[in-house]
């Protein structure tokens, strides 16, 4: 059975391009665009991991990833932070709140595909 990776992302041409490619290596793509609603869908999806936008309608990524880690149910989901905003304080929020890894925007397609790989396996 595939892995599944929820993919939470408000633009909509890094849906198209994030769930094409990671469809074409071998893993089912969800998607989810509101921040608001974000930790629902997750518990709803229970994915094997969690592409995470920080800037996101609603609340930030930045929140949902701290809901996560303080979640029992969900605090061991791997979580793969994305953002335009790539400044080192951002980086270090991230780390400190627990993620497992961070990637700035504009990003390469094999390099996404590299870290869910490295962090779930194919």
């Amino acid at each position: 059975m595939a892995k599944r990776v929820l993919l939470i992302e408000d633009e909509p041409n890094i849906i198209e391009a994030l769930s094409f490619i990671l469809s074409r290596a071998g893993y089912t793509v969800h998607t989810h665009e509101d921040g608001t609603t974000a930790m629902d869908k997750i518990r709803n999806q229970r994915p094997d991991m969690i592409l995470l936008d920080v800037m996101l309608p609603g609340r930030s990524g930045f929140d949902i990833l701290r809901d996560l880690r303080a979640d029992p149910g969900t605090s061991d989901l791997p979580v793969m932070m994305l953002t335009a905003r790539g400044q080192a304080k951002d980086r270090a929020l991230a780390e400190a709140l627990g993620a497992d890894q961070f990637m700035t925007k504009p990003f390469a397609n094999d390099e996404v595909c590299a870290q869910v790989r490295a962090m779930i396996g194919a």
